[in-house]
């Protein structure tokens, strides 16, 4: 078996990535293969079993394969950084799913690149792992995301808040191109590479519905992917998810969420619930995500510029203009989602007021964001008040009469298709890496099988459902860079 991998995108922008070479760890060892994920790849599950740990443990890549880096610049925490670039991550090539969309396929860990800075390079075993489950939880929950392969340990340790073995991510993407790609060449005034950017994104990722003849392809790509971007946001907020790390180098393209590095599922409903350790400021708490996503956006905006038009009394208005259609459509992307979330069929004036309300007393409560809404199904199905002792009487009657004329077993049906019952709990994602460091991987293997299913319940995994005994307050992650 060979990988059919071509270089596409690095190849047609070959001033934003660099020739690199994955390190050779000493005794790679695959220890967890996305065998779905492979045939829709179009690759046979077992020959790439039988060679997934010397091809992406770096030490035997088919001869074609010419491995390259992306050249990215980020506001991190909302300063610039002008050079950043995978430093620890090599692009492969591109594969092509069974639909013909390609997608790229990455190893994240595989060693130092001319973008490592002072880092080495490595990932640990834990943080691959977590990305593995989450992006596949994301996956299963309807979410646009990067996802996982394969998993291999590399036979070495490293060194990061604790000592863990090593291990390598192989991702596959529809592109690894960032708002932070944009800004690289922005800051290198490289005007004609970012025209065949913004050309090659648009036909990458489509234009969302636009018509990208009808104005300037700059800012149908800034409306397009601000669409993708404030519709993705909209959805981690339903799920509870917080992503810990939105700057911009991590904000893609294509609309999918990328680099799960601190982040975490909100337990006990919180806007300021924050999880990574270097988030000291709460810069992307759960509730300030929308909000970050559209400062993000603007400097997208921003590194367009240049390209809309050569004066920027001209090219700003136009910006300006997409960025406030933007604010509308967060809007509607977040009042719909919690329309479904509560059952609601149609529109009405007091939607907003109904779902405002309703976190408003999640959060005074401090009730379980994801089992609240399971739970409202459930006393809907069985005419019971909604969250009896959570929230107060006049929401109930509201919500209900909201409801009136609608089947109470149906939308609750409809409920339960929109909530899920299962997501990465923190304590079962932390148990299941515990166990892997130690060499057990049956706990990884079983939370990702019921991940996989996270809408109907599964008799005898009632567990996989339950809250952290603490409400997940005292959970912190690391990025392990």
């Amino acid at each position: 078996m060979s990988l059919p991998l071509q270089l596409g995108l690095a190849d047609a922008l070959p001033d934003l990535s660099v020739p690199t070479r994955p390190t050779a760890w000493p005794d790679p060892e695959l220890v967890l293969l996305n065998e779905p994920l492979a045939a829709e790849l179009g690759l046979d599950a077992a020959a790439l079993s039988d060679n997934a740990a010397r091809w992406f443990g770096g030490g035997a890549l088919p001869e074609h394969v010419q491995p390259r880096a992306w050249a990215y610049a980020g506001h991190q925490f909302g300063h610039l950084t002008p050079r950043l670039g995978d430093g620890r991550a090599a692009l492969l090539g591109e594969l092509m799913r069974s639909d013909g969309t390609p997608v790229d396929l990455q190893l994240k860990g595989s060693g130092r690149t001319v973008f490592s800075r002072r880092g080495d390079g490595r990932a640990a075993l834990d943080s691959v792992l977590r990305e593995y489950i989450i992006s596949e939880a994301m996956h299963a929950l309807g979410v646009p995301t990067t996802r996982a392969l394969a998993a291999v340990r590399t036979g070495e340790t490293v060194q990061r808040y604790r000592t863990t073995p090593g291990g390598v991510l192989a991702r596959v993407a529809s592109s690894h191109l960032r708002v932070g790609t944009v800004e690289y060449l922005a800051i290198q005034e490289d005007h004609d590479t970012l025209r065949r950017l913004v050309g090659l994104a648009l036909d990458r990722h489509g234009t969302d519905g636009l018509d990208r003849d009808a104005d300037h392809p700059a800012l149908v790509l800034l409306e397009a992917v601000g669409r993708r971007q404030v519709r993705l946001v909209a959805r981690w907020m339903e799920l509870g998810f917080v992503h810990g790390i939105m700057n911009t180098d991590n904000t893609s393209l294509s609309g999918e969420t990328l680099d799960y590095g601190p982040c975490a599922f909100m337990e006990a409903t919180d806007p300021d619930k924050v999880f990574s350790l270097v988030d000291e400021g709460g810069r992307y708490a759960w509730g300030r995500q929308p909000r970050i996503v559209l400062w993000n956006l603007a400097r997208l905006a921003e590194a367009l510029l240049p390209i809309v038009d050569p004066d920027p009394q001209v090219a700003i208005p136009r910006a300006q203009a997409v960025l406030e259609r933007l604010i509308a459509h967060q809007e509607t992307a977040w009042l719909d989602g919690m329309r479904r979330k509560l059952g609601l069929q149609g529109v009405t004036a007091t939607d907003q007021a109904l779902a405002d309300d309703l976190v408003a007393q999640l959060t005074r409560a401090r009730a379980d964001w994801t089992d609240s809404f399971r739970s409202l199904a459930e006393d809907l199905r069985h005419g019971r008040p909604a969250l009896a002792g959570t929230i107060d009487g006049s929401w109930n009657t509201r919500w209900r009469a909201r409801l009136e004329g609608q089947d109470p077993v149906a939308t609750a049906a409809r409920m339960d298709a929109h909530n899920p019952l299962y997501i990465p709990r923190n304590h079962l994602v932390e148990a299941a890496l515990d166990a892997a460091i130690g060499g057990d991987f049956a706990p990884t293997r079983t939370l990702i099988e019921v991940l996989s299913d996270p809408f109907r319940a599964q008799p005898g995994r009632e567990a996989y459902a339950r809250p952290a005994p603490d409400g997940g307050q005292g959970h912190w992650t690391h990025c392990n860079t």
